[in-house]
């Protein structure tokens, strides 16, 4: 008998793994000059076959007007002048029509970043305005799943899709981690590292983790966030080393790319694959002045990372940047060429 449970046993778990490799796709910050970028990161997704795309935070400016809802004076474009309290009542509402429409069917996931709480935004007025994105079919599933009483609505969930957990973190203001997200990622971690099923974490957020490359503009600007994330990133650590679970960390929040962003001094010998990628139309920052060749950084670029997913779970990150000819191709005939070619050229620190 025992035989018999465990051949059917192996053979659900051969059923429900991948027979081919797939991807998805990710990035960040779409601020100030996301109408004009994000259109094209959804057609190049479309084009990549990805199985979803995950929006890790900031879809507007909200503490001043974003260009592509009011482009700047000097163009001389003679647009009609936005006013603050008709952007503010505009902002998300646009950010859905013109960043989000673009991708049609296609599943997308989406975070908080911490310019969605600049007042008078507030984490229930943004759950309140993207609950169709927080409260799928499949994310409700999962929570029931995990606890057949929690019917409350977050800003921080997770999803399991072909063996691997997909972990979406709040850490957009500086009270969090707070206490009950942390409790609920030791849950959901132990669960995975129990799991014969999941053999992949990958985490998105929109801060990255305390340690990285990118320290001055992370969770280590307050003492709860570093607290909080340096505890978060040692439970990753142990699934990781303990539970023989592959582990990716995924950010953006600083507006550049950049790889291996966990091989610092913080770290040492418990380096976790990590990546920003904050570069889907926000403002261009400067690259930290401690990044190396190793890191690959790139700014002053738009773009997004495909993520190809091997039968066996392993994911392997490709960053696809975004040319002036790909803006162009897609947003022309809705923007003007000088704002387009601002966007482009202008867009940075």
């Amino acid at each position: 008998m025992f035989g018999l449970i465990l051949l059917v046993s192996c053979t659900l778990l051969a059923q429900n793994r991948p027979t081919r490799s797939w991807t998805f796709a990710v990035s960040g910050d779409s601020r100030n000059c996301g109408d004009i970028v994000m259109p094209a990161i959804a057609a190049g997704v479309h084009k990549s076959g990805a199985a979803f795309y995950w929006h890790l935070g900031d879809f507007r400016a909200i503490y001043e007007l974003d260009e592509d809802m009011s482009p700047p004076a000097e163009l001389g474009l003679h647009t009609k002048p936005l006013d603050t309290p008709t952007y503010l009542k505009d902002a998300w509402p646009d950010f859905i029509a013109r960043q989000m429409v673009p991708f049609g069917d296609l599943p997308v996931y989406l975070l908080m970043g911490n310019h969605e709480t600049i007042a008078p935004m507030t984490r229930e007025a943004w759950l309140l305005q993207f609950a169709d994105w927080l409260e799928t079919p499949a994310l409700r599933a999962q929570r029931l799943k995990d606890d057949p009483r929690d019917h409350k609505l977050r800003a921080y969930y997770h999803w399991m899709e072909r063996n691997i957990d997909f972990i979406s973190l709040d850490n957009s203001t500086t009270d969090q981690f707070d206490a009950d997200q942390m409790k609920w990622l030791h849950a959901v971690l132990a669960r995975d590292e129990a799991s014969p099923q999941i053999r992949t974490i990958v985490v998105g957020m929109h801060e990255a983790l305390p340690g990285s490359f990118s320290s001055m503009h992370s969770m280590s600007e307050s003492p709860l966030g570093d607290k909080s994330g340096r505890e978060a990133y040692a439970a990753l650590w142990h699934a990781h080393d303990a539970a023989h679970k592959r582990v990716y960390v995924l950010a953006s929040h600083s507006h550049f790319y950049m790889d291996n962003i966990f091989e610092t001094a913080d770290w040492k010998d418990k380096v976790l694959p990590g990546w920003i990628v904050g570069t889907a139309g926000a403002q261009r920052y400067k690259l930290p002045p401690e990044a190396t060749p190793a890191q690959h950084a790139q700014t002053n670029v738009y773009g997004y990372m495909t993520a190809t997913v091997t039968p066996n779970g392993e994911v392997s990150f490709a960053f696809e940047r975004l040319s002036l000819d790909d803006l162009r191709a897609i947003s022309g005939a809705n923007y003007p060429e000088p704002l387009i070619r601002w966007c482009y050229e202008n867009n940075h620190q």
